[in-house]
């Protein structure tokens, strides 16, 4: 990002080389902390105002982007993936399959599994907040220029625990391989 341009979006840019970034030294990153705090404000925000009217929040944002991208997924791997009790994803799940927007279904091994899966309701509902994301996204990367989606990519990956780092990119490219497929 250039001077100009970060001063017309209000950012200080750190001054190249001489000193230590902060952090390293034991400081905390203030403007990224605080950063990453705005950009999920109004990342989320724009699905929030779509999810409000229908009595539905950001749980039930997360589920149905989850059931959406990965299709016959079990209640088991969505808890995991969430990092939630099973108590808290029973109570949005019952609103979101009450209302139509996600079915279970038995395992076909293993009738006591539930497998998840969003109905076209739920689909085009998942497709309608993606889309309000994708702008803001593309939006920025337009503002950054070539090799932001890679480096966004980057440092987004870097930002998962180091243990679950492989867990989340095999997640993402399975349900990319399923998407090209479908």
């Amino acid at each position: 990002m250039s001077a100009k341009t970060a001063a017309s979006a209000g950012i200080a840019e750190r001054p190249a080389g001489g000193t230590a970034p902060a952090g390293e030294t034991g400081e905390p990153i203030w403007d990224i902390i605080e950063l990453l705090f705005f950009a999920y404000r109004d990342f989320v925000g724009d699905p929030d105002e779509v999810l409000s009217k229908l009595g539905f929040g950001r749980a039930h944002h997360r589920v149905l982007h989850f059931v959406n991208r990965n299709p016959g997924m079990k209640v088991a791997d969505l808890l995991d993936i969430l990092n939630i009790t099973k108590q808290s994803l029973g109570r949005v799940l019952k609103q979101m399959v009450d209302q139509g927007f996600v079915q279970q279904k038995e395992g076909a091994q293993d009738r006591r599994q539930r497998l998840l899966y969003v109905t076209p309701k739920g689909e085009a509902l998942a497709l309608k907040l993606a889309g309000l994301q994708t702008v803001r996204i593309n939006r920025a990367f337009g503002e950054l220029g070539p090799g932001a989606h890679e480096a966004a990519r980057r440092f987004l990956t870097a930002m998962i625990d180091t243990d679950s780092r492989e867990h989340v990119l095999r997640l993402i490219a399975r349900a990319d391989r399923a998407a090209k497929r479908g």
